[in-house]
């Protein structure tokens, strides 16, 4: 059975090509386009794709159904149905516009990957992820010994992003250079650092408490005055690891090096969180931590603005939309305040004084007699 169809690796690579180039696409999603792709290959066994007719997508659509996950082993989720029927749409969907395919393959035969909407609107539901606490992340990193290199940057690491909220991928590509103590901030420069969408913006330390942001401090503190690195060393090495005296693998401290990717920022704090006798949490649930944390401390849209532009987003939508859901228990416990008597709202002194003068002018016969004029067609008054 043939495992490749040369006249679709040629194709392929020219979509590829588009999704980088003109849609800026990250590797990481050109990547999950090739496994869907991969996938509709493999079950279609490699069949030329001028063939293509929308009972494939049909075939396909339920023969993915009823496959498991190779990790859990349950049915494939419906999350990664739709994800994996929506990369196959928007290809052939592409397809249907290049040479040489323009009369064999049918845009709207693209539609037939769309699953059921009963199914569409469960894979897409927003269903709330469970978020640390404050507390719990302070809790974590007092538990961390810091005795050794390696224990130290790890103890680091969590405060670290508790403090800036930095995703997983820029935290593991910072230099020092990066951080100023003096300002109390961190520059995500896209230049040197993974942000996401190669975005660049500075981000100022959330207040988290003194002894998280102090442990962060030491620790740029002992890389530069202890170990003597410069600006453009890792502000996180990697483990330095060698072969010990037993033949075996075994950490020797650290080395002056970037971690390639975020894997070992997530062992860090899975290894941490289990050690504190807490279930995981992500890196990234930190940064709806802070979102928590923003709702309660910020008073004015302003100060709302500055806290959504210190987590990177542009706009507070963002904010709102992807971590400002509220958390189930705090819910619970806004609608059940809802039953008890509530006290008038207080409102500042200037709002107070023009709704008193809003009254008294309702009260004054003269404005009376005129709005009754104006209700019944009458000219009014226009200076009212």
């Amino acid at each position: 059975m043939s495992t490749h169809n040369s006249k679709n690796e040629r194709i392929k690579r020219q979509y590829f090509d588009y999704l980088r180039e003109a849609k800026r696409q990250s590797e990481a999603s050109v990547d999950a386009v090739a496994a869907a792709l991969a996938r509709f290959e493999a079950y279609n066994r490699h069949r030329d794709f001028k063939a293509f007719h929308h009972q494939q997508a049909v075939a396909f659509k339920h023969y993915l159904g009823g496959q498991d996950n190779q990790v859990t082993g349950e049915r494939l989720s419906k999350a990664t149905q739709y994800a994996t029927l929506s990369h196959l749409k928007r290809f052939f969907q592409w397809l249907a516009g290049q040479p040489g395919y323009k009369s064999t393959v049918q845009y709207s035969d693209a539609d037939y990957f769309n699953l059921p909407q009963k199914e569409a609107r469960i894979a897409t539901a927003r269903r709330q992820r469970p978020v640390p606490t404050l507390e719990q992340v302070s809790h974590v990193v007092r538990q961390m010994p810091a005795n050794t290199d390696i224990e130290k940057r790890d103890r680091a690491l969590i405060a670290f992003v508790m403090l800036t909220g930095a995703r997983d991928s820029a935290v593991a590509s910072l230099r020092l250079k990066h951080i100023d103590l003096d300002a109390g901030c961190v520059h995500q420069d896209a230049r040197d650092v993974r942000t996401k969408f190669s975005k660049t913006f500075t981000t100022f330390f959330f207040p988290v408490g003194d002894d998280i942001r102090q442990i962060a401090a030491d620790w740029v503190t002992y890389l530069r005055n202890v170990k003597l690195w410069g600006n453009d060393d890792p502000l996180f090495p990697r483990t330095k690891v060698v072969v010990s005296a037993t033949g075996q693998f075994a950490p020797a401290g650290l080395q002056r090096q970037h971690w390639s990717n975020a894997t070992p920022i997530r062992r860090v704090f899975r290894e941490a969180f289990a050690a504190a006798g807490l279930p995981y949490f992500n890196p990234h649930s930190l940064r709806s931590t802070l979102v928590g944390l923003g709702q309660k401390q910020c008073q004015t849209p302003e100060a709302f603005k500055a806290w959504s532009q210190n987590l990177g987003h542009e706009g507070v939508l963002t904010t709102f939309y992807s971590y400002g859901s509220v958390a189930m228990q705090r819910q619970g416990e806004i609608i059940k305040g809802m039953a008890k008597p509530q006290l008038p709202a207080q409102t500042d002194v200037a709002t107070a004084e023009a709704m008193q003068e809003l009254l008294r002018k309702l009260q004054n016969p003269e404005v009376l007699r005129v709005l009754r004029a104006m209700k019944e067609g009458g000219a009014g008054d226009a200076n009212l």
